[in-house]
């Protein structure tokens, strides 16, 4: 009988304040993270193996922090009341199911910001005030994201391109080498143009509920439709940073290695064109999974041909 009981009992709390983090989504900071210290190895600096894994630490720590604060927004305001999931949208659903560890998530969220305000200012010290110009947006980007940003239609678009993009790369490669780099902000250009589009797409089946919560993204100004091929224009555009990088002697050939999906962005692209006005969610979610697969196959195959650069 007791076993029993212990069998239903709830799970501890940071096992629903680990869901709330979306582990399984996690490993884009890392990806993004991996190529600022892989464009500062490409430029010829040393870079210290303690300093690298704090650039990923914060980076992890930062997109924690992000889906904590966004999945206790969305609990406490209703949206998650309305919302369809699928596996890569509408949340974890973790805290409809266990209410009572709504405030250990927004503790958990806010515990994680401050882990990337020690790292940002024991980098701050070593690199001197021209940091904070990464570290002050990024850090307005995960409070205002959800409550603010979302309501703000282009600013929503372009606010994962800047955190995964400008701020993870060319922040993160001045945090390690006390320098801007053109290489580094092209490299950039990459994750920040598909953390954009995985957002948007991730967004559609999210229109009803989100509109219903006074949100005011592009995917409920410009309908599915609309938003779609946006998607597939910012995936394309991402593609040919490669090209246009390594013709203008920034890239190294190597980069040409993140070309090897092109196959699956051309299927992925022509659905997305082809997408009627009102596509069901069951019919989107194989392009929401793929979308995620290509990304980090992109990000993983451009961290390979710079390693192999440098």
């Amino acid at each position: 009988m007791e076993a029993a009981e212990g069998a239903l009992a709830p799970s501890a709390p940071w096992r629903t304040v680990l869901r709330c983090a979306r582990p399984p989504f996690l490993v884009l900071a890392p990806l993004c993270a991996g190529l600022a210290i892989l464009t500062a190895r490409l430029e010829g600096h040393a870079v210290a193996p303690w300093e690298a894994l704090l650039v990923l630490l914060a980076a992890l720590l930062a997109h924690a922090s992000v889906n904590l604060l966004n999945e206790h927004h969305d609990y406490t305001s209703g949206l998650d009341d309305q919302t369809r999931r699928t596996p890569f949208s509408g949340g974890s659903g973790a805290l409809p199911a266990r209410p009572e560890v709504t405030p250990w998530v927004r503790r958990a969220g806010l515990g994680c910001l401050a882990g990337v305000v020690v790292i940002g200012t024991g980098f701050l010290w070593r690199q001197g005030p021209e940091l904070l110009a990464y570290g002050l947006p990024g850090l307005a980007l995960v409070v205002a994201y959800t409550g603010v940003l979302t309501r703000r239609a282009l600013l929503c678009l372009l606010a994962p391109g800047l955190g995964f993009g400008l701020l993870m790369v060319v922040g993160g490669h001045q945090a390690l080498t006390g320098r801007f780099s053109w290489v580094a902000l092209t490299a950039s250009l990459v994750p920040g143009l598909l953390a954009s589009a995985l957002l948007l797409l991730n967004q559609l089946p999210d229109i009803e509920a989100d509109r219903r919560v006074g949100r005011h993204h592009l995917a409920i100004r410009l309908g599915p439709r609309r938003a779609a091929r946006l998607v597939a224009a910012l995936l394309v555009t991402a593609f040919l940073v490669v090209p246009l990088g390594w013709g203008a002697g920034l890239l190294p050939s190597g980069a040409w290695l993140a070309w090897l999906p092109a196959p699956a962005l051309a299927w992925l692209v022509i659905r997305l064109w082809r997408l009627p006005e009102a596509p069901d969610t069951p019919a989107l979610v194989p392009l929401l999974g793929l979308n995620v697969a290509l990304q980090l196959g992109v990000l993983a195959l451009l961290e390979l041909g710079l390693w192999l650069a440098g």
